[in-house]
Formats: structure tokens, C-alpha cells, sequence
């Protein structure tokens, strides 16, 4: 609730300034006001190694494939199952370029029926068939736009994930061959091998085996995401905006909030590399000497070899 006031007031705020400045009112009242600090839950999420382990026993392609979309690219578990092939660069000429990368444009979500019908949904860009002829079924499966503007992003591929990707591609070819007529293709990267899209419940269950066989704490899908921000941010060293790219948060505070325990990590870095540099060496005089300090070795064997200059330093001496 708290989070939904605060990005309540932050829109109420910006559009009565903008009325302040159009000298529509006197005054911004929301300058006045301050917003609820929302204090974000502590998630348990698998680190580097872990999900390294995980990587390990897993033995369905998908469910792999899932966890490193989600962990080397931040996805959401819906823009993971939604992501289609339109949507991913891999050729030799992107790889050449240094170029592959996937574009982020859609989310796969299973829907209410009445729900889409009342609230008279805009968003959606493609209805799945249904996969019984059960005219009961209340719901249905869709691939709908994200929910902000900010979620429409482009990500680079780590080059090991190309390849598993250009793999994954030629082993779906195959399956096309194999179910001929049979094979539904609907351009999905993640699906099954007659073309069907997959869908949350099996990644959930998949992800709970591999956790159970790796010996691994238990976490949600979503975990992998903040396991990635909290990896990519040890990584940049704390570049907030290059992780928000990645990650398509609307608010460069989300990612701030969420994941200041690994900024406090850099800090404490930079007050020991601070320590070394300044107290250690007795600050910048102590820099400056060690800069003006001659090599006396060096200076003795360049005499040598050049007897002239030893000629100008006795001249310059006297």
C-alpha cells in the first residue's frame, strides 16, 4: 500500500508542478506533502553459484533456458514465455557486430474471459487457441503489452547464451520437421516440441525440481531477476541506469531501494581503497614525492651510456 501511495503522490506532484507552472494554480500542494517510504521485503534469491549449480542438474532444456533468460537478460517469468523469435538477433552478422541482442515487447499472461470483456482490455496482441474444446474454460492465454513504457527494451546476450540460443533454434527446426502439420508454430522461443507456448505453472514446478536436486534453498521464479540486478550490480560496480536498462524498471529508485545492500558493499570498498590511498601513504605530499623521487640506478646507468649528458649535469652543477 505504501508503495502505491508513494507513486500515487509522485504522479500528483508532477502533473499540479506542471499545473504551477502553467499558472493554472499558486502553488503545488504536494510540496508540502510527504510520501510514505515504502519498505521492500527481503526476497531469498540464489547467487552466481547457485544458479551455476542449478544450471548443472537440470535436464530439461526449457527450464535452462528459462533461468538463463532470466538471470543473464533480468526478464520477468511473463516476458520470459512471451519472448518470440522476431524478437531475437543472433545471426553471424549480429554476432560479428557484437550486436545480439534481444528486444523485450510482450508479456505471456493467462486471463480472465469476463475480465478482459468488463474492463475492456486494449492491450492485447494475440489470443492462443485453446488447446481443448472445453466451452467452459473461463480463461484464456495471451500475449499482451507491458505494463509500462519502460518495460520496451533492448538487451545484449552474453555470448555463451547466443549459442545455447542458436542451439535451442536448430533443435526446434527439427521438431517442425518431425510434427509437420501437427506443429502449432506461433514463433515462441520457449515452448514445447509441438510448438505450444509454455506456460508459468510449468516453469514454477520445473524450477522446484532442479531446487530439490541441487540441494538449493527454495525460491520463486522472480528471484532470478533480483538475483540478476543484485549480479550485474557487483558487476558495473553500481551503474544504476545501465542496470535499469537491463532490468525495465520505470524508477531508477526501485532498483535504489531494492538493492542498496550491494551499493553499501562498493562504499565499503571505496572507504578502504581511500584508506590505503590517503592515510596510508600520508595523503597527496606523500603521492607527489613518490613522483618526484628519482631512480638513482636509472639515472647513474643513463650516464653512462650517454657521456655527454654527465658533460651538462658537472656544467649545470657549477
Amino acid at each position: 500500500m505504501s508503495y502505491i501511495l508513494k507513486s500515487v503522490h509522485k504522479l500528483l506532484s508532477c502533473a499540479f508542478g506542471c499545473a504551477e507552472k502553467w499558472e493554472l494554480i499558486a502553488s503545488n500542494p504536494f510540496k508540502k506533502v510527504t510520501p510514505p517510504k515504502h519498505e521492500y521485503a527481503k526476497k531469498e534469491i540464489w547467487t552466481s553459484e547457485m544458479i551455476s549449480r542449478a544450471l548443472e542438474v537440470c535436464e530439461d532444456p526449457k527450464i535452462s533456458l528459462a533461468i538463463q533468460l532470466s538471470f543473464a537478460c533480468s526478464l520477468r517469468i511473463g516476458e520470459v514465455l512471451g519472448l518470440q523469435w522476431k524478437n531475437v538477433f543472433i545471426s553471424d552478422e549480429d554476432i560479428e557486430k557484437d550486436n545480439a541482442h534481444i528486444v523485450v515487447e510482450q508479456q505471456l499472461q493467462r486471463l480472465s474471459k469476463k475480465g478482459i470483456d468488463e474492463l475492456n482490455v486494449q492491450d492485447i496482441l494475440y489470443t492462443f487457441p485453446s488447446a481443448t474444446d472445453n466451452e467452459s474454460n473461463t480463461t484464456v492465454l495471451v500475449l499482451r503489452k507491458p505494463k509500462t513504457q519502460s518495460s520496451i527494451r533492448t538487451i545484449w546476450l552474453p555470448n555463451t547464451l547466443v549459442q545455447y540460443l542458436r542451439e535451442w533454434k536448430e533443435q526446434q527446426n527439427e521438431y517442425k520437421e518431425f510434427f509437420r502439420d501437427e506443429y502449432h508454430d506461433y514463433d515462441m522461443v520457449l515452448c514445447f516440441e509441438d510448438g505450444r507456448p509454455v506456460e508459468h505453472n510449468i516453469i514454477r514446478k520445473g524450477l522446484a525440481k532442479v531446487s530439490e536436486k541441487a540441494g538449493l534453498p527454495p525460491v520463486v521464479f522472480h528471484s532470478l531477476r533480483h538475483s540478476s540486478t543484485t549480479y550485474k550490480l557487483k558487476l558495473n560496480h553500481g551503474d544504476i541506469k545501465a542496470t535499469q536498462g537491463d532490468t525495465g524498471h520505470a524508477q531508477a529508485d526501485m532498483v535504489t531501494d531494492l538493492y542498496s545492500h550491494i551499493l553499501d558493499e562498493d562504499r565499503k570498498i571505496n572507504a578502504q581503497k581511500f584508506d590505503e590511498s590517503f592515510y596510508q601513504n600520508n595523503g597527496e605530499d606523500n603521492v607527489k614525492r613518490k613522483k618526484d623521487s628519482i631512480d638513482v640506478d636509472k639515472l647513474v646507468a643513463s650516464l653512462k651510456d650517454n657521456p655527454d649528458l654527465l658533460d651538462k649535469l658537472l656544467d649545470a652543477l657549477k
